[in-house]
């Protein structure tokens, strides 16, 4: 019993820090050919993701312009993109009605916003 008690401790607290973490919300350019670049964002909406592979690209061209080629956004939630608003409403609702305040189901990494571009001077 006494063994347990560490245990049953040390996976409590991974498990509180593995719910801390958080999405990141860009990633590191990708190289293409004809001197392209690839990036991609991740939001809890499709204007956040674009927003954070906008950002995302702007870092990578530093002193020049990104000039987008090509843009994809893309939806891994959980249930489908028109399911996903249902529910959030129905949550929004009842968490007013309830006094209860914010309950969503919508995660940082919904939305997946990929940018093609290069970097003009």
């Amino acid at each position: 019993m006494k063994q347990f008690t560490p245990l049953a401790t040390l996976a409590l607290i991974g498990l509180i820090l593995t719910g801390c973490a958080s999405t990141p919300n860009a990633t590191t350019a990708i190289q293409r050919e004809n001197n392209q670049f690839e990036v991609t964002g991740l939001g809890k909406s499709k204007t956040i993701a674009m927003n954070n592979a906008a950002s995302a690209a702007n870092k990578t061209c530093r002193s020049s312009t990104p000039v987008v080629v090509n843009q994809d956004i893309k939806y891994n939630g959980v249930v489908s993109e028109q399911t996903g608003r249902i529910i959030e409403q129905a949550a929004s609702v009842i968490g007013v009605l309830s006094g209860s305040g914010s309950n969503s189901i919508s995660r940082d990494d919904d939305y997946e916003a990929t940018l093609t571009f290069y970097c003009k001077k």
